[in-house]
């Protein structure tokens, strides 16, 4: 019998002997290649061999260190260009051992959409709409609070275009002083537009040419006698330059950002406040990952390089820590942005206070970061306790099935970990092909999808796999597990309890069919409760997103005399799409304006 031979060990003396003193990025990968760490350096053999060379090193270094079965090397022409390389290499690669930044969400933006009657909204995701984005913000709070500025000054609209295109009168909105009503015509294309660019100027902080705009405005409509503009335009001003002197005392003379870092118990937090065009956009909390035993300086060095990949970089950072090399940081900062950064530590004035104001946000929200962490890590333990497994698990998913009579089905896959809900793993599968209303059939097939994509690499398999349903669903999932041949994953089935109330759910196990019921007051309900209540809100957004863009492309439409009036009320009445396939002619005829005649057409083109 031949028995293969172990991989020799990785001689890192060796492999040091033959590297290039050249900057660059280096890359560690354990034997089964999972990647471990990446790192760069001005001189790649004097960094590369302090891992191998050193006499004694740190214990969480060295058990990296003990792990590496190769180096990858990649030569860059400058040091600066070896950090920006670092940087996108550990966002994209994720490796065990780095300060790795955890941005599971994409930045928000405010939208101003084309077309004769722009549209003024929040925006996430990608930017391919058409119109202008302006941003990002760095929380959604300082977005939907620009937003309602903007909507009382300038009074563009901020409904959808489906809506807009099938109103008759005007809206609250309108009535409220917050749209101008363009979609009933009491504004001319021109005047909106006018409005539009105002608030464009106003968004881009040129407040002064706005201001100035607004003035030559005001003096041409007085001079025409068109005294009830020049009244509007009056007001205008004066909001302005309010919302202009609020921005001046609360902001900054110049764009920054101001970031403060404070660690303890092993988290890390960075908050970051940023300033655009003399106003406060708002601050946001980041938790990055620790590794290697990093300080304050190191997480911001790290972070900074992170956080700037891909989006606008301010000529000034205001700083809690000066990060190692912050030259060279901004060097490469600099280099990506084209224009210079400033990195500053020191600072007085009004930047001290900033830099205040980010530190205390900074601890409040670690301090709140590690209650929670530890309530959760308590559920955790709980849980683990009674469904007597032998290990705090790692990784809890969750799925839920939402849909209105059958119609726009879909199912959610949430994930939690110790950390909490981890959102850049959720999924949702949008159900085809099965009985409308069969529950079992979409669980079956929401399932089978998601553990074949993990069967085929693309993931890995929860330690517990939490259904929101009875004992049928809880089938369902041991079916398509056996099928696939995954082994090793706890089913739970949730199942609502007496009176639907929270917190009286009796949990169904998959291995043995008992049930339990861990009662309102345990802390493993209480976790089954978060999680399950958070694949239900998934489950529904998804289901409406998909149901409303359904019936706003209704097979309906195509349908003679039926017009948004009458379609509102065949889906009202039968509560979507799938019921009004469902009904016959003459239950048609019960809705309000349908006769025979239109009933038989809309009979014959849903059935062909």
């Amino acid at each position: 019998m031949m028995r293969m031979q172990a991989e020799p060990a990785f001689d890192g003396k060796a492999f040091v002997a033959h590297l290039s003193t050249a900057p660059g990025v280096y890359r560690m990968f354990a034997g089964n290649d999972d990647l471990l760490y990446v790192g760069k350096a001005g001189n790649l053999k004097k960094r590369v061999g302090s891992y191998f060379l050193k006499p004694s090193m740190q214990p969480r270094i060295a058990a990296m260190v003990a792990q590496i079965a190769r180096i990858e090397i990649t030569l860059t022409r400058t040091e600066a260009e070896a950090l920006l390389l670092e940087a996108q290499l550990i966002k994209t690669l994720r490796p065990r051992y780095n300060i790795l930044l955890r941005d599971d969400k994409s930045y928000p933006y405010i939208h101003l959409t084309p077309g004769d009657y722009p549209r003024l909204a929040f925006h996430r995701g990608a930017r391919n709409g058409g119109g202008r984005y302006f941003g990002p913000y760095p929380s959604a709070a300082s977005v939907r609070e620009t937003l309602a500025l903007l909507h009382k000054l300038f009074r563009i609209r901020n409904c959808e275009d489906s809506y807009f295109r099938n109103r008759s009168r005007p809206c609250l909105q309108y009535q409220i002083g917050r749209c101008s009503a363009p979609c009933v015509g009491l504004i001319t294309v021109a005047e909106y537009r006018l409005s539009a660019h105002h608030a464009t100027l106003f968004l881009e902080g040129k407040s002064k040419l706005l201001l100035d705009e607004l003035i030559a405005d005001m003096e041409k409509a007085s001079a025409n006698l068109d005294f009830e503009r020049a009244a509007r335009m009056r007001d205008h001003i004066a909001a302005v330059g309010k919302v202009q002197a609020r921005q001046f005392v609360q902001g900054a003379g110049r764009d920054l950002d101001v970031m403060a870092c404070r660690i303890a118990e092993g988290v890390a937090c960075v908050t970051v406040m940023s300033f655009r065009d003399g106003g406060s956009l708002g601050s946001r909390d980041f938790f990055p990952r620790l590794a290697l035993d990093a300080g304050e300086a190191d997480v911001l060095g790290s972070f900074l390089g992170q956080y700037f990949l891909d989006r606008p970089i301010p000529p000034e950072l205001v700083l809690s820590h000066a990060p190692e090399q912050a030259e060279l940081l901004a060097e490469a900062l600099a280099a990506h942005a084209g224009h210079k950064v400033e990195l500053k530590s020191v600072v007085r004035g009004d930047r001290a206070r900033f830099l205040e104001m980010a530190e205390t946000n900074a601890q409040a929200a670690l301090t709140a970061r590690l209650a929670s962490r530890q309530t959760l890590l308590q559920r955790f333990a709980a849980l683990r306790e009674l469904l007597g497994l032998a290990q705090l698990p790692q990784r809890i998913e969750c799925f839920d099935i939402s849909h209105t009579m059958g119609e726009a089905t879909v199912a959610s896959c949430v994930v939690f970990g110790p950390e909490g809900a981890e959102k850049s793993r959720y999924r949702r599968f949008n159900i085809q092909g099965i009985t409308a209303g069969d529950d079992y059939a979409a669980m079956h097939q929401a399932l089978e999808r998601r553990y074949r994509r993990i069967q085929n690499g693309e993931g890995c398999l929860p330690d517990v796999l939490l259904i929101d349903g009875g004992a049928g669903q809880v089938r369902q999932a041991l079916d398509v597990l056996a099928t696939l041949g995954v082994e090793g994953v706890c089913v739970v089935g949730v199942a609502k309890g007496d009176g639907r109330r929270s917190g009286h759910e009796s949990l169904i196990l998959g291995d043995s069919g008992r049930t339990l019921w861990p009662g309102p007051g345990s802390p493993a309900s209480h976790l089954i409760q978060s999680v399950r209540d958070e694949a239900h809100r998934f489950a529904i957004t998804g289901h409406r997103g998909r149901r409303e863009k359904a019936r706003a492309s209704s097979s309906l439409e195509a349908v003679a005399g039926v017009g948004a009036k009458r379609r509102a009320a065949l889906l009202k009445q039968f509560g979507g799409l799938a019921g009004v396939t469902r009904a016959g002619i003459e239950e048609l005829m019960q809705v309000k304006g349908i006769n025979r005649e239109l009933a038989e057409r809309i009979y014959s083109a849903l059935h062909g």
